[in-house]
């Protein structure tokens, strides 16, 4: 059921052009500066990322008027994340685009703010699950033109826009506070992890006496899981009365594991599997390489999997987990092209760790587990901040509620 006084649209009646960007190659004209080039991987959360953006000559934009920007233009992705848009914000000047399909909003139709919500509430979705049902890797402009939604008169669509970009911002600003954060751990942890900053012990006192370097070999005993991967064999999973069984992806963030593995093995899995007790120190040794976790529940684990059974000198496990996480991440600089392939025996054992007292340890791991519960936070009130918004939009998007305009109730 249509909304009172709402219209059934299409894209291309409610936009003055639906057109595709360049498309080709056009390495030859990059530069260091010039006209920015905007690409589908600057197309991030319904706005336009900057951050690893392109460079493309004057002639090549003078050249090619039909993928030139305007503000306010609508960049739709039309592969990977079909879909996807976000809006060139007012005062973007002198831009081009490659392979990105542009829809220019007729401003006497439609607002801008307001079609882009439409976008990445529900026709993002639609012209996604296309693109996956078929065999074509792109979304053409005659599939985006001809979707059509439900669309108030232009002041509604403006108020509605704006109630929404309240939601917008404050998401922008949690977003901000995240990576700040972020950034302030990360320095924290380069200055307390290396003795360059030194806190103060239960006295008030900056605590005192050198570090110890130590290599990994003598600090700790350590081995990789030994069961290969279990979905080779069928006898050895049972997903409801099994016991977890850890791998690389169940290692998230923040040094934890992820809140249920994805695989349970059998009782017939465990005589070749190894088991770790809750609270070991695990880290990964594929895919993400050198992500480190603290374990919440007894396990078995895979050979793709460093556990650390024992320590040889007094070790806080948290201060331990910290160390770990740098110095893969220092590793990772060593190695071509920022990634590390592999990591073995003789390179584990050569590591080498500066530790202080036991006491000193445990102060730094406290400071630093309490700017991780800090991000958490921020974090958890960021997906709140989504939700709402996601239910805000599903009840104003579709006229299920409706919004004064000149203080006025729509009916």
């Amino acid at each position: 059921m249509v909304p009172n006084g709402w219209n059934i649209s299409s894209i291309d009646s409610i936009s003055d052009s639906v057109k595709v960007g360049f498309v080709g190659s056009c390495q030859k004209d990059y530069r260091d500066s010039g006209i920015p080039l905007i690409r589908t991987t600057n197309l991030k959360n319904g706005k336009l990322d900057l951050k690893n953006i392109i460079y493309v000559t004057n002639e090549f934009h003078i050249k090619n008027k039909k993928s030139q920007l305007k503000e306010y233009d609508l960049l739709i992705a039309r592969h990977g994340n079909h879909g996807s848009a976000c809006m060139v914000p007012k005062g973007f000047q002198d831009a081009n685009c490659l392979n990105i399909v542009i829809v220019r909003p007729d401003l006497t139709k439609v607002a801008p703010e307001f079609m882009l919500d439409l976008f990445n509430y529900s026709l993002s979705k639609k012209l996604s699950s296309k693109a996956a049902g078929s065999t074509q890797t792109v979304v053409n402009t005659k599939e985006i033109a001809s979707q059509v939604a439900t669309v108030p008169p232009l002041s509604e669509q403006r108020k509605i826009a704006k109630i929404l970009s309240t939601w917008d911002k404050a998401i922008s600003t949690t977003e901000r506070l995240i990576d700040n954060s972020k950034q302030q751990k990360k320095a924290l942890m380069q200055q307390l992890l290396t003795g360059k900053k030194r806190l103060l012990d239960d006295s008030g006192k900056p605590f005192e006496g050198e570090w110890v370097e130590i290599t990994l070999e003598k600090l700790a005993k350590y081995r990789r899981g030994s069961f290969p991967q279990p979905y080779g064999n069928p006898e050895w999973v049972d997903e409801v009365n099994g016991y977890p069984f850890i791998q690389v992806y169940d290692i998230d963030k923040n040094m934890k594991l992820k809140p249920d593995t994805k695989i349970k093995i059998s009782d017939a899995a465990i005589g070749k599997s190894v088991f770790i007790p809750k609270e070991t120190v695990i880290v990964s040794l594929q895919g993400s390489i050198g992500r480190v976790a603290i374990t919440q529940y007894d396990a078995y684990v895979d050979r793709t999997v460093l556990l650390f059974q024992e320590f040889i000198v007094p070790m806080d496990k948290v201060f331990f987990a910290f160390i770990i996480q740098e110095l893969f991440e220092i590793e990772k600089t060593k190695a071509p092209g920022g990634t590390i392939k592999t990591i073995t025996k003789e390179v584990l054992s050569n590591f080498k760790v500066h530790i202080p007292s036991i006491t000193e340890q445990q102060k730094i791991a406290s400071v630093l587990i309490n700017a991780d519960q800090e991000i958490e936070l921020l974090e958890q009130q960021l997906a709140d901040l989504k939700q709402e918004k996601k239910a805000l939009m599903q009840q104003l998007l579709t006229g299920k509620r409706r919004v004064k305009v000149d203080d006025k109730e729509v009916a």
